[in-house]
């Protein structure tokens, strides 16, 4: 696939895994199965879920260091100001040819246009918050996000699904 295939699948994933309403029983439900997940599969995972003006749910496993925390920050903080994945803005930057300082004069040390951050969006509401995840290679990461998405929400994983070759 190229990068405009993968950007239209990104684009295409924001468009379908939305909420019918979110509230904190829907943070700790989504938190929960990412959390056992990371269990079955012995991954060291940071899971931070939130809405933009508080945190909703959050847990870490262990083999996580100081540095997936800071990178939770940073896509999270890249959610909150595009309002779109953290891997999307990778893609788009990428289609440019440029990174999120060239393009948008911001830090990497604040921003990061990595995978591992996603969009909580509600059906007629739009983006209120985001799920961020760290600890694994930046396209398992958005995928383990999109992946618990399509289980809660009962969509098509395979439908969703970015392929295993990345090219980037």
């Amino acid at each position: 696939m190229s990068l405009d295939d993968d950007l239209t699948r990104l684009i295409r994933q924001e468009e379908v895994l939305q909420f019918p309403h979110f509230d904190e029983g829907s943070a700790w439900q989504l938190g929960s199965f990412l959390y056992e997940q990371a269990v079955a599969e012995a991954w060291p995972l940071v899971i931070d879920i939130r809405r933009f003006d508080r945190p909703l749910f959050f847990a870490a496993r262990p083999g996580i260091t100081s540095d997936n925390h800071d990178w939770v920050r940073r896509k999270n903080n890249t959610v909150q100001r595009f309002l779109r994945s953290s891997y999307r803005l990778r893609y788009q930057l990428a289609l440019d040819d440029q990174d999120i300082t060239q393009r948008y004069c911001l830090s990497p040390a604040d921003y990061a246009s990595v995978g591992g951050g996603f969009p909580i969006i509600v059906r007629g509401a739009g983006v209120i918050g985001s799920v961020t995840v760290s600890g694994l290679p930046d396209r398992q990461d958005h995928q383990i996000i999109v992946d618990a998405l399509c289980q809660l929400l009962g969509h098509d994983r395979d439908a969703l699904a970015l392929p295993t070759e990345c090219p980037l």
